[in-house]
């Protein structure tokens, strides 16, 4: 019989190796969260509000988002035992097949994340060899298929060694940044920030602009969690939490500057119909043409370094569940340098898959980023959850207690409920299509363990799943839900 009570905790795993420090697990936070979707914010919120709302929204999602940090270091420091946080706090929360389809939604937003990381890359090389295109031609796959695979390689001769060469790539991207901030801010026009502070009639309600802009920067901190995913293999236990909050904090203050001085150079019409990546038109005003290069550069920097951040967290996020047993056993395979390599196989052959998807269906790869994004709320909704039932009972009191944990958690666990709110019926739908075939993995988990696979409750979720997955394919197939 399997663990499939609710509250139980994770068996215990065989512990990986304790290497990664907190720097490293910083470089892990910061490498995740920025990719490439900073190098496009100036546009996407200037398409969507104005100067004012601009400023509202990030300072909801600002506080929404710290709560959520928050809420990982609460964990980490209350619960030190529970290794992989996406899947552990689901499956301490609700039981094995919770935790499963938390850690199944995480990886496949993860690998999907990957190939939009790839095409990406190779589009901002098409600025310098046009053969790339926007980074979906034939010889833009066939240079992203390379690039998978040696990085893949890489990996492969250890976590700590591509852990410390994340760390290097995210701080050389960072340069670029900061390098934009520096420039933008010194040649920024207060007047023309000022004109239409509050948006067009064409933008809407000041209501609708903040929802809009919320929107938009919630995608872009997706990797939040990088620590607590790697929480198996930090030197210290505290180092997580500390790890997370500073990273967060890092990206937000970039983030914020990035979106809100360029509104200094550009007018938010202007802004607004600017090409991607945005940053490039407006470093380009602001120092010429070799603007538009540094920014292309930073943009291949960043992207290159989140897809290495995002190859690491896929293949842990299906390790660390193989290890507790509600993954296949042969995910727990690991080579002699400690990188759980079938995880690791399975995960870049999908990212492989879908490249070649690419060459022919654009448009349905651009609605499973969409959908990537939406998945990983329901992680997320299941990690603050837990600790707010965690701080309601008091527990792990005695190791980490502070007054404001509840209020913390409550923030948390509400901004993570508004937030698939605003996701919308139709990624409910379309996301059960992804998490029902997480099942036939689960399924064969259990029984190479030789374990009862449901309880009762869990019996009814997954008919619930099975029902919704159900739903959607005959909305597909009837045009009435659209990709």
């Amino acid at each position: 019989m399997g663990k499939n009570s609710m509250n139980t905790t994770p068996p215990s795993v065989t512990p990986a190796p304790n290497t990664l420090s907190f720097s490293l697990l910083v470089a892990v936070v910061v490498g995740s969260i920025l990719g490439g979707g900073i190098y496009d914010l100036p546009q996407n919120m200037a398409s969507k509000a104005g100067a004012g709302a601009n400023l509202i929204g990030w300072t909801i999602t600002g506080i929404g988002m710290l709560m959520l940090a928050r809420t990982y270091q609460i964990l980490a420091l209350r619960k030190p035992e529970l290794d992989n946080g996406v899947y552990a706090y689901a499956q301490a929360l609700s039981g094995e097949y919770v935790g499963f389809n938390s850690a199944w939604g995480y990886w496949v937003s993860a690998w999907v994340g990957n190939v939009g990381y790839l095409v990406a890359a190779f589009g901002a090389l098409g600025y310098f060899f046009p053969a790339f295109g926007d980074g979906n031609s034939p010889f833009a796959i066939l240079g992203a298929s390379i690039a998978l695979w040696v990085v893949h390689m890489l990996v492969l001769r250890g976590i700590h060694g591509a852990a410390i060469l994340n760390g290097v790539v995210t701080l050389a991207k960072v340069i670029p940044l900061v390098l934009f901030i520096v420039l933008v801010a010194a040649a920024f026009q207060p007047d023309v920030f000022k004109l239409n502070f509050w948006g067009s009639v064409e933008l809407g309600s000041l209501f609708d602009q903040v929802r809009s802009t919320m929107l938009i920067t919630v995608w872009v901190f997706i990797g939040i969690e990088g620590a607590s995913v790697y929480s198996a293999r930090a030197r210290r236990r505290e180092d997580i939490g500390r790890a997370t909050v500073l990273g967060f904090l890092i990206c937000l203050l970039l983030m914020m500057a990035v979106s809100v001085l360029s509104l200094g150079i550009y007018t938010q019409p202007e802004l607004a119909r600017l090409k991607t990546p945005s940053m490039a038109g407006v470093l380009e005003r602001v120092i010429g043409t070799w603007g538009a290069v540094v920014v292309y550069v930073g943009l291949l920097l960043s992207v290159g370094g989140g897809f290495l951040a995002w190859t690491l967290l896929a293949a842990e996020s299906l390790f660390t569940p193989a290890q507790g047993g509600v993954m296949p056993r042969w995910l727990t395979r690991q080579n002699a340098k400690g990188v759980p390599a079938n995880a690791m196989w399975l995960t870049n052959g999908m990212v492989q898959i879908f490249l070649i998807v690419t060459l022919f269906s654009k448009a349905s790869y651009l609605a499973l980023i969409s959908l990537s994004t939406a998945m990983i709320l329901v992680p997320y909704l299941l990690s603050a959850a837990y600790s707010l039932l965690l701080v309601w009972r008091s527990e792990g009191v005695s190791m980490a207690f502070r007054r404001s944990d509840f209020p913390v958690t409550v923030l948390a666990t509400g901004y993570c409920l508004w937030l698939l709110y605003a996701a919308g019926l139709k990624y409910l739908l379309l996301g059960s299509l992804l998490y029902a075939p997480g099942a036939a993995f689960y399924l064969l988990a259990k029984k190479q363990r030789a374990e009862q696979p449901f309880s009762r409750f869990e019996w009814g979720g997954l008919a619930l799943l099975l029902l919704l997955a159900a739903v959607a394919v005959y909305l597909l197939s009837t045009n009435k839900l659209g990709l």
